[in-house]
């Protein structure tokens, strides 16, 4: 039997979707699916100039990499069906949906803005809805297609700060769940991916707050990358893991609470 690889994955030629995916862990997995030979179109909120900088970057090192961005705020379903059409339209396919775009709002529950516990659950929670019922018309009248969703350690596991990120995260898992029972007739396989301190500018406060302390709570004692959630996602959307779905796949070094 050969060992896998990237070329191998069954995955070139297909057609990817990743939401948020200008910088941090979307950008890996952008990068990562783009290897494979997969189009890939990312959607990215406001910043502009940061999508195209991710396209030129990864295109300099895979200069036959097919990838564009699209400014689409997943909180608006209208948005996201027009994207969606919009795509399945040129490309006439939609393989794979990765489910990346995602806020923190971090404080402690009595201190949290209305605003701080909304725009979490509708970018975190919303946004994941819109876009899976936006392509599983498509994947399911082709009988094929593959949903990761990002969630995260914090979905399983308590956190001063954060509850109203873990309780979006919570969500997440549990329409992993369901949703993979929904569709598995038809051959469409949903999964998630939950990181845990990953070196990105979206946990850097975290981070620094924590310190040296934070690696005390990791077994493999690193922070981890987002190349580390990337590979997790390509192997979730790849062929080696057809026999897997409706599954949360920690990837988090072994991080325990104490």
């Amino acid at each position: 039997m050969n060992a896998p690889s990237l070329a191998d994955s069954g995955l070139a030629g297909g057609v990817a979707i990743v939401t948020g995916g200008s910088r941090g862990i979307g950008r890996a997995i952008v990068e990562t699916l783009a290897a494979a030979g997969m189009e890939v179109i990312f959607t990215y909120l406001g910043n502009a100039a940061a999508a195209q900088e991710t396209i030129a970057a990864i295109t300099a090192v895979l200069p036959d990499a097919k990838i564009s961005a699209k400014a689409v705020d997943v909180r608006d379903s209208a948005a996201c069906q027009s994207f969606v059409e919009e795509t399945e339209a040129r490309t006439e396919r939609i393989d794979v949906l990765v489910n990346n775009a995602g806020v923190i709002r971090d404080g402690l529950l009595g201190m949290l803005s209305d605003d701080d516990i909304r725009t979490v659950l509708a970018t975190n929670v919303e946004g994941a809805f819109n876009m899976c019922r936006c392509v599983l018309p498509f994947m399911m009248s082709k009988r094929r297609g593959r949903i990761i969703n990002i969630s995260s350690v914090s979905g399983e596991k308590g956190g001063r700060g954060q509850t109203n990120y873990a309780a979006s995260k919570g969500a997440i898992n549990a329409m992993t769940r369901s949703l993979a029972c929904e569709v598995a007739a038809r051959n469409i396989r949903v999964n998630a991916v939950a990181p845990g301190v990953i070196d990105t500018e979206m946990s850097k406060t975290v981070r620094e707050l924590a310190g040296d302390q934070i690696t005390t709570r990791i077994l493999l004692k690193r922070i981890g990358k987002p190349e580390d959630i990337a590979h997790a996602v390509w192997f979730l959307a790849s062929r080696y893991s057809d026999y897997i779905t409706g599954q949360v796949l920690s990837v988090d070094g072994g991080f325990k609470m104490e």
